[in-house]
């Protein structure tokens, strides 16, 4: 028997209005797969959660979860997925505890069944010991595990994150990530839309790149890596940078474009070797004093910017008559 693939899209459409927001979309996601769903704002991306979750009727095409079609069969379909939304969706006048008890009575999961899910999830989430306070007082890190713990009550095997470390802090983040990591490595399926290039490359074994509507790629983060032989960039950083280095660095042959990331700049080039020649002599030239200089390959982030044709960096400088 041929395994049933945990969520399939198929010509999924949605028009609102004359505007088309998902254009004709098909993938599909492995049981037991971190599949993350990247794009610029209006991309596309939470119209799809949308659509997939069964809160929004397509105006073409199916989506199904674990085999179950979210339109014809939608009560078995969400009964084999949770949803932790980018807004919090919990009630923070009640009490941990309360949270997941409530969110296991519209799950109808039974009362001994829902007491046995929240008290593992709290313990293994942390958040046992605090089970009876109220979540107003919880930090955002903690009510985000509490969202979490609520999607996975009815013991879901598809979980939609969308967004999970948006706005928390370093420690909460690298929790979060744990945390999904290790429910992954015991069989759930997530589907994870982030901003955050990096967390995606680290997390996720597929991703899917959504732009005006349109898959724009679907494959592993390092494939679409490799594939892009012509982002390959050199990393440098200066003691000092007067406004006119970005300007000029630009003119050298060998570099296509300039991306200013925090202190650094990104020479864009398909010559690194010849690039580090040029810049080399520019540096001697201007008596410059580089503290870091690095080649590096082809990013997730490039694959990103050149398949959307987003701008991630605030700075990017382009010489003239070129892209």
């Amino acid at each position: 028997m041929s395994q049933v693939t945990a969520i399939t899209a198929l010509g999924l459409t949605k028009y609102y209005g004359d505007f088309l927001a998902v254009d004709h979309i098909s993938f599909d996601v492995d049981q037991g797969e971190i599949f993350g769903f990247l794009g610029p704002n209006g991309a596309g991306k939470s119209t799809t959660i949308r659509m997939l979750t069964g809160i929004s009727t397509p105006t073409a095409g199916t989506a199904s979860i674990s085999g179950f079609d979210i339109m014809k069969q939608s009560v078995e379909a969400k009964s084999q997925m949770g949803i932790v939304p980018d807004i919090s969706n919990i009630y923070t006048e009640l009490t941990a505890w309360q949270n997941l008890d409530f969110t296991g009575k519209l799950y109808g999961v039974s009362k001994a069944k829902r007491e046995e899910r929240a008290t593992d999830l709290l313990k293994r989430f942390d958040l046992y010991d605090r089970r009876n306070e109220k979540v107003e007082g919880f930090s955002r890190g903690m009510r985000r595990r509490v969202c979490i713990a609520m999607a996975l009550i009815n013991d879901s095997k598809v979980l939609f994150l969308d967004e999970p470390t948006s706005g928390l802090d370093v420690k909460s983040v690298r929790e979060i990530r744990k945390l999904i990591r290790e429910l992954n490595e015991e069989g759930l399926t997530t589907f994870l839309t982030t901003h955050n290039i990096e967390e995606a490359s680290q997390m996720c074994d597929r991703v899917a790149i959504i732009n005006r509507g349109k898959i724009a790629a679907i494959d592993t983060p390092e494939k679409m890596k490799r594939v892009m032989k012509s982002s390959q960039s050199i990393e440098v950083s200066f003691r000092e940078t007067r406004p006119e280095v970005i300007k000029e660095l630009a003119t050298l042959k060998s570099v296509n474009s300039i991306q200013k990331r925090g202190d650094k700049l990104h020479l864009m080039t398909e010559n690194p070797s010849k690039a580090l020649r040029e810049l080399g002599k520019y540096i001697e030239d201007h008596n410059l004093e580089p503290i870091t200089i690095n080649t590096l390959g082809p990013s997730l982030e490039d694959a990103f910017l050149q398949l959307t044709g987003s701008k991630m960096a605030k700075e990017i400088i382009r010489k003239r008559g070129r892209g």
